[in-house]
């Protein structure tokens, strides 16, 4: 980890407690089995036998409840600066502790776009001011992101930013991603990828299949996502460049991924909660505030092979896409609304309701991919092992809730799960040896 790959958060005391007989689960340390967890100045100082004196630490009851690393989430939309209505570094960071997150990483599509290293720079001052959780930015690859010159990406590096991406946009011309590519290779930072051939999307509003087709919505196909990644593969390999691919959403694009990967090519991918529990079947609602964003929702055979790539190691990790939105850019006919949805409260509820109870992958899975975006810009991972920084997600996975119907810390609504009720809860968050979030009945004793 090179000083540049660094997060910032505002100062505070570091934590000093004991959570008193947690469930403890670490898949990349091997820990397992039910501990006190001693955190003494915001590090983990001991993983005792039940019963381990609490030296004038605050005791928190954790019997019945899991300790796993806290989650990193490599994708999430703070909206500073420029729609501070809709988000900002405060509820932003406060919606992803709620959601068990020790670290996010913001997208630079803001408005202006982050492009300089002052806007870098500004955005980490403010972080340091605001932030309940660790905060790294990207910066945009093309200057504004209109695709046409590239930023001053290492002076950038040098200025913090982790790395680099016009999300919300590809990079449509070959020629820049290559050279942006010969750049990266020099000053570092992973440039992460919004893949979608406009020429193939075009004005579409939802996947292109049979829901499309009964709805009579123009749709978008899944290839138009394919065929960027294989193309920026492609540069990837020949310019030995390091490529991120954001919200993977189409089998196809498991298959390049998975081919790029065997090539040898530096190539990492994600894909979101939605795509991983939903399909475009949703869309039949007509409901944007829920159920329309970028990707779209796709079938259910790709949702199947997003699965299987979770499990293969083909996708890497989970990253949420928090895009948070004003409700009247959602309240509008399907067509005209803007994409995105909420998802950082959500994700570990809704992945562990859909996916981990039913069978379909193990709990161990999910806490190794929620955690492991936090390697892809050069940070070491969170864990449990004695010595380390307390970074620890305490959950109650039988607690049954419904979603929105407490509110929301983020400033938006938009949330793909509202309604839902889902099974499993984040009842603390500990980020960057501080605690961050506790749920509201459990720090009155009560369970979730």
């Amino acid at each position: 980890m090179t000083p540049r790959e660094t997060l910032d958060m505002r100062s505070g005391e570091g934590a000093d407690v004991v959570l008193r007989g947690a469930t403890l689960l670490d898949p990349v340390a091997g820990i397992e089995g039910v501990h006190d967890v001693v955190v003494r100045s915001g590090r983990i100082a001991e993983l005792a036998t039940p019963g381990v004196a609490a030296d004038g630490l605050e005791e928190i009851e954790a019997e019945g409840l899991h300790a796993f690393p806290a989650f990193f989430d490599p994708h999430v939309h703070l909206r500073v600066p420029g729609h501070e209505h809709k988000e900002d570094i405060e509820t932003g960071t406060r919606a992803a502790a709620a959601g068990g997150y020790c670290g996010v990483v913001a997208m630079a599509n803001t408005e202006p776009p982050i492009s300089t290293p002052a806007e870098v720079e500004a955005l980490r001052e403010a972080a340091r001011q605001s932030a309940s959780i660790p905060v790294g930015f990207l910066a945009t690859i093309t200057h504004e992101m209109k695709g046409e010159e590239l930023t001053e990406m290492a002076a950038l590096r040098e200025a913090g930013a982790l790395g680099f991406s016009d999300d919300g946009v590809p990079v449509v011309s070959a020629r820049m991603l290559r050279r942006a590519l010969q750049y990266q290779r020099l000053c570092g930072g992973t440039i992460f990828l919004h893949e979608e051939d406009p020429e193939l999307s075009r004005d579409g509003v939802m996947h292109e299949g049979s829901v499309s087709a009964a709805l009579g919505l123009a749709g978008i196909p899944s290839v138009s996502e394919s065929t960027m990644i294989a193309r920026d593969a492609a540069l990837a390999g020949y310019e030995g460049g390091r490529i991120h691919v954001l919200h993977a959403s189409a089998a196809e694009s498991v298959e390049v991924v998975a081919a790029a990967k065997a090539a040898g090519i530096q190539i990492t991918c994600e894909a979101s909660p939605h795509h991983l529990c939903l399909t475009d079947e949703e869309v039949r609602s007509l409901d944007p505030c829920r159920f329309k964003m970028s990707p779209p929702l796709r079938s259910e055979a790709d949702r199947q092979a997003l699965i299987a790539g979770l499990r293969s190691g083909v996708i890497d990790c989970i990253g949420t896409d928090h895009a948070p939105h004003a409700a009247e850019e959602k309240e509008v006919p399907f067509e005209q609304a803007v994409d995105g949805v909420t998802g950082s409260e959500t994700a570990f509820a809704a992945l562990h309701t859909s996916l981990v109870l039913p069978g379909v992958i193990d709990l161990a899975l999910l806490v190794e991919r929620l955690s492991a975006g936090a390697g892809l810009v050069g940070l070491e991972r969170p864990t449990l092992a004695s010595g380390s920084q307390a970074n620890i997600a305490l959950c109650d996975l039988s607690a049954v809730w419904t979603v929105g119907e407490e509110g929301y810390e983020s400033r938006s609504a938009n949330s793909w799960c509202a309604g839902r009720e889902l099974t499993g809860r984040v009842a603390m968050t500990f980020a960057g040896g501080q605690v961050a979030y506790r749920l509201r009945s459990f720090s009155l004793g009560v369970a979730a």
